[in-house]
């Protein structure tokens, strides 16, 4: 019962990241397009190449545990 009740909390987490990062994702060019200094363009764009990296890795985590990829919104 307490395995259970870990997996179903872990899945939930997996799922409330999952959703987090392909937010952050979405929004990170909107961000960059909005910077006026080059710098911080830069930075979001750099940020968005390594979110694209968390999402696939989340992915692969879903895989690995064989369920689909699922974001629970948070």
């Amino acid at each position: 019962m307490a395995e259970k009740k870990l997996n179903d909390l872990f899945l939930d987490t997996l799922k409330d990241i999952y959703f987090a990062e392909r937010q952050v994702l979405k929004d990170l060019p909107k961000m960059a397009k909005a910077a006026k200094s080059a710098e911080l363009k830069k930075a979001f764009l750099t940020h968005r190449d390594q979110t694209e990296q968390h999402v696939e890795r989340l992915r692969e985590v879903f895989e690995l545990i064989g369920r689909r990829a699922q974001a629970k919104t948070c």
